[in-house]
């Protein structure tokens, strides 16, 4: 022993625990298995969570300003554009915490498909690599989809739906007399395009602008709602899925 080195160091190292080692045992790898699989199951049913709550976040909002600007004709129509600009930034926090969802997601598929459907009903030889994949996500953890990606499956499950409805509720607000301030109330021009145009602007922005951008808007959801390939994820592998 060297006579420089410090007797703290050894002892510190003697009492140092060892790694906990590998199964060495098939029911050892079952028990593994098992807590491993419930582990993750924990987490992904946490991020499942995750979602509803924003979802909700989402429907809470729209069911409020849609009462605050239908309920009086004194409300006005930006009520429901900041309406439509909140549920975006909710879609925007669902899309990134639905990125995480899907790692885990996807690691419990791989369990159920490769390994418990295969126990349950045996069809096939089990493939050695089967659990490669779940291997790889667990040394260095990547998100599987992209952000626009996540944000494209979260506007078409549920949050289309809700931009259709603040559309509608927007339309209706900018073109019927009755629900518009009482110095406009009264003019019998709710079909007319010059009724529209003006009831839709927007402080120092023209109405017109104002539709213009609308339209850009939703033209935008519907092509991303619409632009979601399920080809090559795990969604491709049956119909149950968010």
């Amino acid at each position: 022993m060297p006579a420089d080195m410090p007797l703290t160091s050894l002892s510190t190292d003697a009492k140092r625990p060892a790694s906990p080692g590998l199964p060495s045992t098939p029911m050892e790898t079952i028990n593994t298995m098992v807590h491993y699989y419930r582990g993750e199951l924990g987490r992904m049913a946490g991020w499942r969570d995750r979602i509803d709550r924003t979802s909700n976040w989402a429907i809470t909002v729209v069911a409020a300003l849609l009462s605050v600007s239908l309920s009086t004709p004194n409300a006005h129509h930006g009520v429901l554009l900041f309406a439509m600009l909140l549920v975006t930034l909710l879609l925007l926090i669902e899309a990134r915490r639905y990125r995480f969802f899907d790692v885990y997601r996807a690691r419990v598929r791989q369990l159920e498909r490769f390994y418990f459907a295969e126990i349950l009903n045996p069809r096939d030889q089990l493939a050695l690599d089967w659990a490669a994949p779940i291997a790889k996500s667990l040394r260095k953890p990547e998100f599987l989809i992209s952000y626009r990606d996540a944000a494209c499956r979260r506007l078409r499950r549920n949050y289309c739906w809700m931009y259709l409805i603040l559309l509608l509720a927007w339309g209706l607000k900018i073109s019927s007399s009755a629900l518009q301030r009482p110095a406009t109330a009264g003019r019998d021009m709710s079909l007319a395009v010059e009724h529209v145009v003006g009831n839709a602007a927007l402080g120092p922005v023209p109405g017109g602008v104002v539709i213009a951008l609308v339209l850009i808007f939703y033209v935008a959801i519907a092509y991303f709602s619409l632009k979601v390939d399920m080809s090559d994820t795990e969604l491709a592998h049956g119909s149950v899925h968010v």
